[in-house]
Order: structure tokens, then C-alpha cells, then sequence
């Protein structure tokens, strides 16, 4: 079904094919193709669609938006991987680009050779929610609680490695606690499960998330990243509530494959980051709980990508360990 936001959004995009002000490329013929790692209609896939309408004028050509939603963003981002590097085929990566790596005992590609990053979309923050039952009311409430019921309570995800599920995971080290994991066919399904008590506590996605806190269906522990999001101005980050040095969040990644020529990826990280800073993309990130973000340039995000996935790795390898496809 449609919602409101969908339509709200949906005028934003309509708007969002102004031109940026540039030259058109020169590119080869041929619409071009953003592939998105997310199912269609959510807030990435709203963001990443306003983008590419921009985009389009710059390139003289269709910015044609594909959904290859699954495997954790694998299906996708294993498409960009062996594509042709012309330019024509793109990437809109969720952060379990860098989580796969490990997750998966058998990569059919290697991430970090056959994928260069151009342009870092936005950050993705993280509420840490509870069910209204659970008898806590901060961050310290609920550790002692966890640490008094050491594998009693359950929290849900949307499928390994994606950054709610990696949240949950490095606050059980952080905090020395054990709660039991399970996993859905994606967030909402379980944020419905804590609605009904079914789940005592997850980590969800901002946007994802309001309209349950504010209508009091859940209660809002913490914020995942390492500063307060616009969207909740009053929540403390769970580094503030007293886990000193939390830090988790998801981000969105534009990727192209890795023998791009480097004329046109520097080419399409410009284009990109001029249509994510324009007022109605920026608004339209704010308002679904995301954080904007300028992130660095083509070979500095490689170097931050390499560096996530060593983080996330090591995590994955203390909690669990990968995966066969």
C-alpha cells in the first residue's frame, strides 16, 4: 500500500530533476542503470530515485533505477561487480557491503578489487527500542536487566549482517551481556513482533522507527551513532547513556565496477555529491531520520570501506563466524 510519505516523497523526486547547473557527459549509448540493493518504496530507495532524477539532466541520458533486493545486498552489488566498467551500470550499496565479505564463506566477487566506491550517500542511525512491558526506561536500566537475565530476552533483526543486526551484536560485547537474536525477512516484520511483545528489544532504523516512538508503541533507549539525529533532538546516543566509545550505523555507498576509468568516476562522485547537496535531497534525508554526510573522495572512501570491513569482520568472527551461500 501507499502511504502518505510515499507521495510526499514522490513530489520531492518529481522536483529533483533540475539541472545541477553542469555540462552533459560523454557517455557511451545507453540509458544508465543505478541498481539498488534495497526493496522498492523505503526511504533509501526514495533518496537514491530523487538522486538519480538529478543526475539525469547531467548525463544527457535516463538514470534508469533497478531493485535487486537480497542475500544482503549480494544479488546486487555481484550484478555492478561484473558489469562492463563503462560507466552506464552503478551501484547503491547498503552498509552490508562491507559486512558480506565475512558473513559469506564463498564472495562470487571481491568487493574491495571488482567494486570502486564513488560517493558516500548518507548515514543511516540506529534507535536501540523496547517493548512499553520491559521494565527499563534508559541504557543503564536495561544492561542491568540483560545482565540479571543473562539469554532470557530476544531482540530481532532483518538478516545477518545488516546493521541492525551488527548493532545488537557489538552491544552485547560492549556490554558484556547475552541476548537472543532472531531474524526476520526484513526490520519491519520484527519491529511489529516487539510491538506485540513477541520481542523484548531491537535496534531499528530512525525513520523507520519515529512514528512508533511518538506514538508510544515503543520506548527510545539510545541512538546508535556517535551524535544526536535531528529526527529525536532529546535522545542521548548510547554513548552518552554510559556505553562509552558505541559507535554503530548503516550508510548508503554509490559503487561503480572496478575498472571504471578514473576520469569517470572522479566525474560521477562530483555529479553525485552536487545532487545530494541540493536543498530537497538534503531535506528529504532529514526527513527520514538519515544523517547527511560529505564523504571524502573516490580513493579516501575505498581506504573507509576497507576499513569497515575489517571492523565489521572481526566482529562477525567474535560473535558467530560466516556463513556457506
Amino acid at each position: 500500500m501507499l502511504t502518505r510519505r510515499w507521495f510526499v516523497a514522490s513530489s520531492i523526486i518529481a522536483s529533483s530533476a533540475a539541472p545541477l547547473g553542469a555540462r552533459a557527459r560523454e557517455y557511451p549509448t545507453g540509458s544508465v542503470k543505478m541498481i539498488v540493493s534495497f526493496p522498492a518504496g523505503g526511504s533509501t530507495d526514495v533518496i537514491v530515485r530523487a538522486v538519480s532524477a538529478k543526475l539525469q539532466p547531467e548525463f544527457g541520458k535516463p538514470v534508469l533505477v533497478e531493485n535487486r533486493a537480497g542475500a544482503s545486498g549480494l544479488l546486487a552489488s555481484e550484478y555492478v561487480a561484473k558489469a562492463e566498467p563503462d560507466g552506464l551500470t552503478l551501484l547503491a550499496a547498503a552498509s552490508s557491503l562491507a559486512s558480506n565479505p565475512t558473513l559469506y564463506k564463498e564472495m562470487p566477487f571481491d568487493t574491495l578489487k571488482d567494486l570502486r566506491p564513488i560517493s558516500l550517500l548518507f548515514r543511516t542511525p540506529l534507535v536501540l527500542i523496547v517493548n512499553l512491558a520491559l521494565p527499563v526506561k534508559s541504557v543503564t536500566d536495561l544492561i542491568a536487566l540483560l545482565k540479571q537475565k543473562p539469554g532470557q530476552l530476544y531482540y530481532g533483526h532483518g538478516g545477518p549482517g545488516s546493521a541492525i543486526h551488527l548493532a545488537a551484536e557489538l552491544f552485547q560485547v560492549m556490554t558484556g551481556t547475552k541476548i537472543n537474536g532472531v531474524a526476520y525477512r526484513g526490520a519491519p516484520l520484527a519491529l511489529n513482533d516487539l510491538i506485540g511483545g513477541r520481542l523484548q528489544l531491537m535496534f531499528a532504523d530512525v525513520g523507520s522507527a519515529t512514528g512508533q516512538i511518538e506514538a508510544g508503541q515503543v520506548r527510545a533507549l539510545g541512538i546508535s551513532s556517535t551524535e544526536r539525529v535531528p529526527a529525536l533532538p532529546n535522545l542521548p546516543t548510547i554513548a552518552e547513556a554510559g556505553v562509552t566509545g558505541f559507535d554503530a550505523e548503516g550508510w548508503s555507498m554509490i559503487c561503480a565496477p572496478a575498472a571504471t576509468p578514473p576520469q569517470v568516476v572522479a566525474e560521477l562522485a562530483h555529479d553525485i555529491e552536487l545532487a545530494v547537496e541540493t536543498p530537497d535531497v538534503q531535506a528529504l534525508i532529514i526527513k527520514f531520520g538519515l544523517l547527511p554526510t560529505k564523504g571524502p573522495p573516490p580513493p579516501e572512501l575505498k581506504t573507509f570501506l576497507a576499513t569497515e570491513i575489517d571492523r565489521w569482520g572481526k566482529l562477525i568472527k567474535l560473535t558467530g563466524g560466516a556463513k556457506s551461500l
